[in-house]
């Protein structure tokens, strides 16, 4: 039996003290702390990584500071669309979701499209009837409205300009990219990888980020490692992040270290792309890096100390 991991991420940006009152940053802190405690409970009992990657990452939609689920930005056209994926290390099969407003956890959705359906990726109003069929919960749009949000996207509404994580701070230099996300290493050897986000605010015609992609913001593969993305997507699309750190290890022989480092602070960089990422190896070694400012973010390896933080 091999000892577990786990990493979580709330996202990444320009997250700075100045940004951060007390009181917001406890809320914060808190959400972290929930999310990798629901997770690594599960891997103490001895459970799957699946299951645990699936629970922490539910956990992080259910808190609504975090773009995610109940905490999803608004469109330009005042509404939700939600992305998410998952994927297991062991045996490679993957279910992934774009465009859904309904669903109260993109993620889960995401893992029964991977068990159920017979297909990696579904998109929009076909896949949250799929969800409904096999009796996924939903809600009503009040569920995920938060004034926060909506004021934000009020601010933007009427322009063509799309936010990463929209706030008050923005005029400062303020960006934050919305994404949720968890990897795991089981007692049993098996990776696993899931994403969830909300997305842009003021996003338009159907845009779509790295999130939901298998190869771009989430992966694993028992032989190498669990990665799951957050940033400016376009550009964790364009460089596929989460398997380019992958293909590093297993046809270079990178460590996850030099494999993440590569991508993050080198590859990533020279594209103009901001971001970060949490990513455990098949040994059980934990790298959270990014190129941004801040990165909420936390991790646990067995009978050792939660670490969580936000700033650089």
């Amino acid at each position: 039996m091999k000892k577990f991991s786990i990493a979580i991420h709330g996202g990444a940006g320009t997250i700075l003290p100045m940004f951060m009152t007390p009181e917001k940053e406890l809320q914060y802190r808190r959400g972290l702390q929930a999310a990798l405690e629901a997770g690594s409970s599960i891997l103490q009992k001895g459970g799957s990584s699946l299951d645990a990657v699936e629970i922490a990452v539910s956990s992080l939609e259910d808190f609504p500071l975090f773009n995610a689920g109940k905490g999803a930005v608004f469109t330009n056209k005042g509404t939700h669309e939600m992305d998410a994926s998952i994927m297991d290390g062991n045996t490679l099969e993957a279910g992934a979701v774009s465009g859904i407003s309904t669903i109260k956890n993109p993620v889960q959705l995401a893992r029964l499209i991977k068990e159920k359906s017979g297909h990696v990726f579904l998109c929009g109003k076909e896949a949250e009837a799929f969800g409904k069929m096999h009796n996924i919960a939903t809600e009503e749009d009040a569920y995920f409205y938060s004034e926060e949000r909506y004021k934000q996207w009020l601010d933007v509404k009427d322009s063509d300009i799309y936010q990463m994580d929209h706030s008050d701070k923005l005029e400062q230099g303020e960006k934050k990219f919305g994404t949720v996300g968890a990897v795991a290493l089981d007692q049993h050897g098996n990776l696993a990888a899931a994403t969830s986000t909300g997305g842009m605010t003021n996003k338009r015609f159907g845009r779509v980020g790295d999130s939901p992609m298998i190869g771009a913001g989430t992966y694993a593969n028992n032989a190498t490692c669990a990665i799951s993305c957050t940033g400016h997507g376009e550009y964790f699309i364009r460089a596929v992040v989460a398997y380019d750190i992958s293909c590093l290890m297993e046809y270079k022989g990178l460590s996850l270290k030099e494999a993440c480092d590569f991508v993050v602070n080198d590859k990533l960089v020279k594209l103009g792309g901001e971001g970060g990422l949490i990513a455990i190896d098949s040994l059980g070694n934990i790298e959270l890096p990014f190129n941004s400012d801040g990165m909420y973010r936390a991790s646990l390896k067995e009978g050792e100390n939660p670490f969580v933080a936000i700033y650089k």
